[in-house]
């Protein structure tokens, strides 16, 4: 046992591997459990809250606008809260409370989504829920950091990842089986299971975090000294100190694939209901197949990712993202649709594993990456916050049939931004 380890500590959670040649298992289960959590409630509320929406909006453009608005809450939220963790992490609970609070304090107003009466009482309840979880979203993802050292962090994502991917899976489910019936209880049921699942992680990794926390000799520190941040202004103004640099632009690739992504997913119910007819609980089950290609597929992109470059591995993946859209255009059928689905599902597998690791790998020190999670957070809220009511007001200008079309030629923005990237050389996890 190392000795940097409390005698008292749990026989078992003592024996967890931290040396670097290896990969911190239990941990990685555990915190995979966290990430799927929270991100089970997130995927139930892009795939019905729009629904919610439209009872009150005939646009689909507003409706994408005010879904967007929703996640650009972390715009400003997640650097403090980021930072925050950062200086938390070395103490014997470290992040754990900040995820735990938000959990408990974000449960109230979901559940409370389907009972809203009127327009103004469901945004509240939807401007509350993200306010609330947006805050709390970047420190669970990043927890891995904690237990991982970073030439295992790659692979160690591909592991959180495929267990994020049953989340789709879940909020699918739900949808099929339990919304057509029972709106109220649907709702229910991600929440209870982020507050189950959380408090499992904790009791078995985060109350024992001061032992199993990756201890400072284990961190593959560079060999210049690391600097020190006063707030996380400073670290902001550190990584985005030029318009050339690769953080910038790392950022921009994040902002735009993250944004069509979450465009195809909030609107896809709608999609299903309005070119293809079906019902809505139905349509909410367009996802499924998709979500099982992601599971069966993010581990080997994981591990691809390694020998290709992560920068690389993410071009590739919005090139199979466009052509999936194209294809779902072309063939305007249930099926067609689903197999677009897994195309593209497979293609932001590629996405997911690699674009935080990749953001964390140009991170000037190993104590800012809560911070960096921000601004990876940041990225992906405001495409999150944007794309939705861009594709939504594609299809007011064109046609619902026009959709995935119109999605596709935005995504070619996404791929030329990856292209330039990668031909820079930034990509780290390729040398």
């Amino acid at each position: 046992m190392p000795p940097d380890f409390p005698t008292d500590t749990d026989a078992a959670l003592a024996r967890m591997p931290i040396a670097g040649d290896r990969m911190n298992r239990s941990a990685v289960l555990w915190v995979t459990l966290a990430v799927f959590a929270q991100e089970a409630v997130w995927n139930f509320y892009d795939a019905q809250v729009p629904e919610q929406l439209r009872h009150y909006f005939g646009s689909a453009g507003v409706v994408g606008l005010i879904m967007g608005l929703d996640h650009s809450w972390g715009i400003f939220t997640q650097p403090w809260v980021g930072f925050l963790s950062d200086r938390l992490v070395r103490r014997r609970a470290g992040r754990w409370p900040i995820v735990m609070a938000g959990a408990a304090i974000a449960t109230v107003p979901f559940v409370l989504i389907p009972w809203a009466t009127s327009l103004p009482g469901l945004l509240a309840c939807v401007v509350g829920f993200a306010a609330i979880a947006n805050a709390f979203k970047g420190v669970t993802e990043t927890l891995i950091s904690d237990y991982v050292v970073p030439s295992k962090r790659s692979k160690a994502q591909g592991f959180i990842k495929a267990g994020v991917s049953l989340t789709i899976i879940v909020s699918s489910l739900i949808s099929l089986f339990v919304v057509d019936r029972s709106l109220r209880l649907a709702f229910a049921i991600p929440p209870l299971l982020m507050l189950a699942m959380i408090g499992l992680s904790w009791m078995f990794l985060g109350r024992h975090h001061a032992a199993a926390v990756l201890p400072d000799d284990q961190a593959e520190p560079g060999p210049e000294p690391e600097p020190e941040f006063a707030s996380p202004r400073d670290v902001v103004k550190d990584a985005l100190r030029s318009p050339s640099s690769p953080t910038l632009m790392l950022m921009v690739g994040i902002f735009c694939f993250a944004g069509m992504w979450s465009a195809l997913r909030q609107l896809m119910t709608s999609y299903g209901t309005q070119v293809l007819g079906l019902a809505r609980g139905d349509a909410g089950g367009l996802t499924l197949p998709g979500a099982v290609a992601f599971l069966v597929c993010v581990l080997p992109i994981a591990f691809a990712s390694n020998r290709l470059g992560q920068l690389r591995a993410m071009r590739y993946g919005v090139g199979l993202f466009i052509i999936g859209l194209l294809f779902g255009f072309t063939v305007q059928t249930v099926m067609g649709t689903i197999a677009c689905m897994v195309l593209c599902s497979l293609a932001y597998a590629s996405f997911a594993v690699n674009a935080l690791v990749a953001l964390w790998n140009l991170a000037p020190t190993q104590k800012v990456l809560g911070t960096y999670t921000a601004l990876y957070t940041i990225a992906s809220a405001s495409g999150m916050a944007l794309g939705p009511a861009i594709l939504g007001t594609s299809v007011d200008l064109t046609s619902w049939n026009y959709m995935l079309l119109n999605a596709a030629a935005f995504a070619g923005v996404t791929f030329l931004v990856f292209t330039r990237l990668a031909r820079r050389g930034v990509d780290r996890a390729s040398v």
